[in-house]
């Protein structure tokens, strides 16, 4: 991954993770989304334009309105295997900028979210 002084957000924070903090980036979509490595840890940055900056649905307002984020490299067939299992989810499909994702809950009321990057989506 190249090294560079990415700004998806009007305060530059992205800039200051690539640039100063050791970070590099992974796939951008600027201004709405970014997506910055360090090692083992992986940073998505999300603008105020960005899908992943839309309100939390008000019904899932459970335990907590953070949310756990699961990578999966095919969201359909994913989203089709939870339904074939009975589990309802918490929003429509969303597509922004820096992928696709769907908010399911586990059974403590925590969001999870399944997050497909537009960088590994065919067509």
């Amino acid at each position: 991954m190249k090294r560079h002084g990415l700004n998806p957000r009007p305060s530059g924070r992205g800039a200051r993770q690539t640039t100063h903090l050791g970070f590099a980036l992974g796939f951008s979509a600027a201004p709405a989304f970014a997506d910055v490595v360090r090692g083992p840890l992986r940073l998505l940055l999300s603008g105020p334009s960005s899908s992943g900056a839309r309100a939390t649905p008000g019904h899932a307002s459970g335990a907590g309105r953070n949310r756990i984020h699961l990578i999966v490299d095919d969201l359909d067939a994913g989203i089709a295997r939870l339904r074939d299992a009975g589990l309802t989810f918490h929003s429509d499909l969303v597509t922004g900028p820096g992928g696709r994702q769907i908010l399911l809950a586990d059974p403590a009321g925590n969001l999870v979210e399944l997050f497909q990057s537009a960088a590994t989506r065919t067509a």
